[in-house]
């Protein structure tokens, strides 16, 4: 089936949220003052830190330990493609964002239908150095290859694992794309152009338009799906149906199959291997136990907001999940401009950074 949805792009869920308002960006160590606009995603690393693909401001922001908030890269209300040293390089509505064992992060860089779109996946060393690791700004397609002669199209979640491999949620092209330490780019499952929710190994999968991505430590993949879904990709390719029945919308607590999500945006995996899903429509986080059983361990289904109490907790679109080596949860929710912290056990649900409700830039 071919993809219905292949001119959107994978910010397609801000079409929704953009009637909220706009957001803003400061620097300061408070919880009051620092401002995003609509984060994306969170990443981890392992000294602490916690690093936003702050989307509609076109930068990569940092949290420190202490809390305080920086701008990493990028100039916020200026976009673009360029490759530099932190306020030099330039972002299009960056999605997703993850980091490696050495410090590097990487970034889905892939912007917006109606302001262009950059359909790159772009690295930050250490140091601050942004540069394009694969794809070409302003060109789509689907194309294998290394650096510039691999494509893109509107990349939406990306992880590693401990190989130093990287993997995309292609979305544009409903496929999962992996990026060796090499830099050389293949597709690792699905078929570009071919939309749909097939089991399967490697090019006779079929995906909706997959956003959100991890991987554990066996060499799993995992990866959120439009078609309701979560999806596990094996280390030899194989793709099989975890939690959710493709196209049936829902946010039914059960077990695989019985389950059901709603748009669900991110994942993530803990240390024993239990699964973490931003469920986006339904405004909750669901965990995925390692026998397949779903439950929700914070927001309330179907009432955005953005209330910290472990009984009443509530979200507004979180799209964006990682954990912390003490196993903390952090979550972009992304219409509320703020970053959440979630203790699991407790469901105690508090913010980290951002002011619920501010806009302007």
């Amino acid at each position: 089936m071919k993809n219905p949805f292949k001119l959107l792009s994978v910010l397609s869920i801000y079409i929704f949220l953009v009637s909220c308002g706009g957001g803003g960006e400061s620097n300061s160590p408070s919880v009051a003052a620092p401002h995003f606009n609509y984060p994306a995603s969170v990443a981890t690393d392992n000294s602490g830190n916690i690093y936003v693909a702050d989307t509609y401001n076109h930068t990569i922001r940092k949290i420190t330990s202490n809390g305080a908030v920086a701008t990493l890269a990028g100039v916020s209300g200026i976009s673009g493609s360029a490759d530099g040293l932190g306020s030099t390089a330039r972002f299009n509505f960056p999605q997703g964002i993850a980091t490696d064992s050495t410090g590097n992060i990487y970034v889905a860089d892939t912007g917006f239908i109606s302001t262009g779109s950059n359909h790159t996946i772009r690295k930050i060393s250490p140091a601050g150095l942004v540069t394009t690791l694969a794809g070409t700004a302003g060109s789509s397609g689907s194309n294998d290859g290394t650096g510039s002669n691999a494509k893109f199209n509107f990349p939406g979640g990306i992880t590693t694992d401990s190989s130093g491999n990287v993997y995309v949620a292609d979305t544009g092209n409903s496929t999962i794309r992996k990026i060796s330490s090499a830099g050389v780019v293949t597709t690792f499952a699905g078929t570009a152009g071919f939309y749909g929710s097939a089991d399967g190994t490697g090019a006779t999968a079929r995906f909706g338009s997959p956003s959100g991505i991890t991987s554990d430590s066996a060499g799993n993949i995992y990866v959120t799906d439009s078609t309701h879904t979560i999806r596990k990709i094996t280390a030899s390719g194989t793709v099989s149906t975890i939690a959710g029945t493709a196209y049936a919308s829902g946010s039914t607590d059960d077990v695989g199959v019985a389950a059901r999500f709603n748009s669900p945006k991110a994942i993530a995996v803990d240390s024993v291997g239990n699964l973490y899903v931003a469920d986006s429509f339904n405004h909750t986080i669901r965990k995925i136990f390692t026998y397949g059983g779903v439950v929700k361990i914070a927001g309330s289904v179907g009432i955005p907001g953005n209330t910290d109490s472990p009984s009443l907790s509530s979200f507004r679109f979180p799209s964006g999940i990682a954990f912390d080596s003490s196993g903390y949860l952090y979550v972009a929710d992304t219409s509320n401009h703020t970053i959440r912290k979630v203790e699991p056990n407790t469901q105690s649900v508090s913010t980290l950074a951002g002011t619920a409700g501010v806009s302007g830039n």
